[in-house]
């Protein structure tokens, strides 16, 4: 068994509160649990109305799998013209870790 884990430091657009913050994360998890079928939240920077961290996980029996759709989720990130990637930090542990 695998365990994949992402995260991803963001910075937001043209944000000015908390509220637009939301309007822009919550579309962004929703997106990335369905499109690639993965676990994902936003796991920091709560009260920071122009940073967010995002957390994603995935677990496989298969170690390919799992760094492909980590590197999926990360190219779709970049490409997202609403925020920008600031760093992205993958972890992958197995059994025999």
């Amino acid at each position: 068994m695998y365990v994949g884990a992402l995260s991803f430091d963001l910075l937001m657009g043209d944000v000015r509160s908390l509220k637009e913050k939301r309007s822009v994360v919550r579309p962004i998890v929703a997106e990335l649990h369905r499109k690639f079928g993965v676990s994902v939240a936003e796991t920091g920077g709560q009260d920071l109305y122009r940073r967010a961290e995002i957390g994603i996980a995935v677990v496989s029996g298969d170690l390919a799998h799992v760094k492909d759709v980590l590197d999926r989720c990360e190219r779709w990130m970049v490409a997202r013209p609403e925020v920008e990637l600031l760093s992205a930090r993958q972890r992958i542990h197995g059994d025999d870790d």
